[in-house]
């Protein structure tokens, strides 16, 4: 089977492209176009001079949540990503599967290759690496709710880069340096913005809602050909998804199932007439259910693809511009709204 490659920092990211990197059918790269890397490289030469003038920025020369006020020494900076992901490893119960944690990974990577977080070319390319080579962090499911974005799950991520939490790999779980020297790497040794790049965003959630929608797509597709074969079984009547039925109340998404379902059905050649004037409604009125779902799907995928391709961190690092601009991207409410 031929493995496709998707380009993170090119065309933006589809929950397809998502889905695919998830399941495995997919493996990741970064894009080499030439408006993506001087982004990618204008951020971080700006972050290095705006270091070098003792310029302010949240989370890298301040502390972190209340303590913006309080500022970090000169010396203490390179040290405080660190003890930002070991602050927040207090995640608890059981660890997302590998699917979900691959999802997860490519949807933090998006969100970095957006160019607006200040990363490294390194830290970009040690997240292919994870992907490509299936090093999976064990990210706890629970943890987080209701602080900036996924900081808790994300710090699992950021920890196994810098070689301070365990990983699947090869079949076995491992601490991430191991897993890094069998690959000949060294840990990853975080900059001053990374460890809050990483970490502060909707990387979680954005990933588990590629997955639902995907779910969802197909649980469509599914009950409504389950209830074509209830509809066979029981003699049903076919006329209940007739194209002129459904004319007169014309949501795309009920037209689509109710079609779908008069195709099983051979309808248009071979319509069924039941012995009851209306069939029961787990049946009649299946395509008015499904259908709600079918109509929600375009917008739940606008929705989750908005979040995929943008830059959900704090702050936003516009190296080409030269801003850094402090607000709230790292808030979920969309993908909890999906």
């Amino acid at each position: 089977m031929t493995t496709s490659i998707i380009a993170f920092g090119g065309r933006p990211l589809t929950i397809k492209d998502v889905v695919e990197i998830a399941n495995g059918k997919a493996q990741a790269a970064l894009s080499d176009a030439p408006e993506f890397v001087e982004k990618v490289d204008a951020g971080v030469r700006f972050l290095d001079e705006l270091l070098e003038q003792d310029g302010v920025i949240y989370g890298v020369t301040t502390g972190y949540g209340d303590s913006c006020t309080v500022t970090v020494p000169e010396n203490l900076v390179n040290e405080l990503p660190i003890h930002l992901t070991r602050f927040h490893g207090c995640g608890l119960g059981d660890t997302f599967d590998e699917q979900e944690t691959r999802a997860i990974l490519a949807a933090r990577l998006s969100s970095l290759a957006q160019g607006y977080s200040g990363v490294s070319w390194e830290l970009l390319e040690r997240l292919v690496v994870m992907l490509n080579e299936n090093m999976l962090p064990l990210i706890p499911k629970e943890g987080s709710v209701g602080a900036s974005g996924d900081l808790t799950p994300l710090s699992y991520i950021a920890g196994a880069l810098i070689g301070e939490r365990d990983v699947r790999f090869r079949d076995k779980v491992m601490n991430s340096a191991e897993a890094f020297k069998e690959l000949g790497m060294s840990v990853h040794k975080l900059r001053p913005k990374e460890g809050l790049a990483i970490m502060n965003g909707t990387a979680v959630m954005t990933a588990l809602a590629c997955l639902a929608w995907d779910r969802a797509e197909y649980i469509t597709r599914l009950s409504s050909r389950i209830t074509s074969l209830a509809s066979i079984a029981l003699e049903g009547n076919s006329n209940h998804f007739d194209d002129l039925l459904f004319a007169v109340k014309p949501h795309k998404g009920q037209q689509q199932v109710a079609s779908w379902i008069q195709q099983d059905l051979n309808h248009v050649e071979h319509p069924r007439n039941s012995s009851r004037l209306q069939d029961r409604y787990s049946i009649r009125c299946a395509p008015h259910v499904i259908g709600v779902l079918k109509d929600s799907l375009p917008w739940f995928q606008e929705t989750i693809e908005n979040e995929l391709n943008s830059a959900n961190d704090n702050p936003i690092i516009d190296g080409l511009g030269e801003h850094v601009l402090h607000g709230g991207h790292f808030y979920g409410g969309h993908i909890a709204m999906v």
